[in-house]
């Protein structure tokens, strides 16, 4: 295939999904991803429904957790969080029996916030905030926010002692403190029919060459990011193809709370589930192809039949090496 893959869109949640981008990364620069330019655009755009006000503080785990990861400041075996960190400041809120002591705000994280909450009061909005962060941390791709607006996403959980039977928290406290082992009865999220695409969201998907869906969470990341107005939309009207990877391997996620939420909106918790939710564009879903683990080869033939290309390698992340191996037969699945 001729070298003409020059602007690559990822649609992206945070932990997974910046794994994903950094084998992308590292792909683009070893050029080993067939039909796509050395010097390669890659365009993020994240999901802020996870975002929360805390401490006075407006913390974006996922646009942090992308920015940090690509610009080498995660801490590795977290996956989340500034690297060499220290927690002085959590240790004190506990102290004083604040509330929400139990998210995990670092000091080095912490100024993080701190810089974004004050260019927020000063009145800019989160994409510039955004592209004024990521100076800092050069992570080698046009990050954007989904959204300037707020969205924030809330899980209904059962609670026996509650009138109703149930209470709705926010995603980060069914996540974070109760570690999503609590029942989901449904996914809330705040803001989302009436927010607007972040400047430059609808155009990186529309004059992509290619646009991919990663190996995040496909109802609370990239399906907020979704639900964002005008996004489908775009999806449908880009020249580019669009290729997913499956979050799911042998029924079950690698990562997350994809198996917990996916039922609560009524699919299936597997790869053929979450293609079928995801659908063909030649329908009216967002994908041309969908790749599946090797532990899934046996869904690839129906997933044809719902009119998606689909083929099965290996999905592990394991390093960028393998990672990029990814990304090169998502694109090879939808090279003409």
């Amino acid at each position: 295939m001729p070298r003409s893959i020059r602007r690559i869109t990822v649609l992206s949640g945070g932990v997974g999904g910046a794994r994903f981008v950094r084998g992308l990364r590292h792909g683009v620069a070893a050029g080993t991803l067939p039909g796509v330019a050395r010097d390669a655009e890659v365009t993020v755009v994240a999901n802020t429904a996870d975002d929360w006000w805390l401490h006075g503080l407006k913390v974006c785990p996922d646009l942090d957790t992308l920015m940090y990861t690509l610009g080498d400041g995660i801490d590795l075996d977290r996956g989340w969080g500034r690297r060499d960190e220290t927690w002085h400041a959590r240790e004190e809120l506990e102290a004083y029996g604040v509330d929400r002591s139990w998210f995990g705000l670092g000091d080095r994280d912490l100024a993080t916030h701190l810089v974004r909450t004050q260019m927020i009061d000063a009145g800019y909005p989160l994409s510039q905030v955004t592209e004024a962060l990521c100076r800092r941390w050069q992570p080698g791709v046009r990050l954007l926010p989904m959204t300037d607006d707020r969205v924030e996403t809330h899980i209904a959980i059962t609670d026996p002692e509650a009138p109703s039977g149930r209470r709705v928290v926010h995603f980060q406290e069914y996540w974070v403190r109760l570690r999503a082992e609590v029942p989901a009865e449904a996914v809330l999220v705040i803001g989302l029919d009436d927010c607007s695409p972040a400047p430059g969201v609808v155009d990186a998907i529309t004059d992509a060459d290619l646009v991919v869906l990663p190996p995040s969470n496909p109802v609370v990341s990239v399906g907020t990011i979704l639900g964002v107005p005008r996004v489908r939309d775009a999806l449908a009207a880009t020249d580019a193809r669009v290729v997913g990877l499956s979050p799911i391997i042998g029924g079950r996620h690698v990562h997350g709370m994809a198996q917990q939420l996916l039922p609560v909106i009524g699919v299936e918790v597997s790869a053929l589930g979450v293609g079928q939710h995801y659908g063909a564009r030649a329908g009216d879903g967002v994908l041309d192809g969908w790749l599946v683990d090797d532990a899934d080869a046996g869904d690839v033939d129906a997933l044809r039949r719902h009119g998606l290309a689909a083929a099965a390698v290996p999905l592990l992340m394991t390093d960028d090496d393998a990672t990029a191996s990814m990304a090169a037969a998502a694109l090879e699945l939808v090279s003409p």
